[in-house]
């Protein structure tokens, strides 16, 4: 089973898990501030719950790419959606600040 390492939690799952859920059902902050209630609930379409994620999971899919590439975040930020990134492996996943998860600013590591 894969593991995940997020916010000092090591959590398994199972193979093809989709991050968003995995890390909502372990407690995991994953929404910055006023993105826990306003956000579009693993739809894809707002990119509150950009993560970096290091380890084995999905390819990005159209959704992710697209949401990605729209302000305020960039194409070219080392960051997922967690709602549209599927666990294959083990993987360590980090927050950044801003309502978007776009920031420069840790919220939380892998180690917490």
């Amino acid at each position: 089973m894969p593991q995940v390492v997020a916010q000092g939690k090591l959590i398994e799952c199972e193979s093809k898990a989709n991050l968003r859920k995995v890390l909502l059902n372990n407690c995991v902050d994953l929404y910055n501030g006023g993105s826990q209630v306003i956000n579009c609930r693993g739809l894809g379409s707002c990119g509150t719950c950009a993560v970096k994620v290091e380890g084995e999971v999905s390819v990005a899919n159209w959704r992710d790419q697209t949401r990605r590439s729209l302000p305020p975040h960039s194409p070219t930020a080392d960051l997922r959606l967690a709602c549209q990134t599927q666990v294959l492996g083990d993987v360590k996943v980090t927050k950044f600040d801003g309502f978007w998860g776009q920031g420069s600013q840790l919220v939380w590591t892998p180690e917490g």
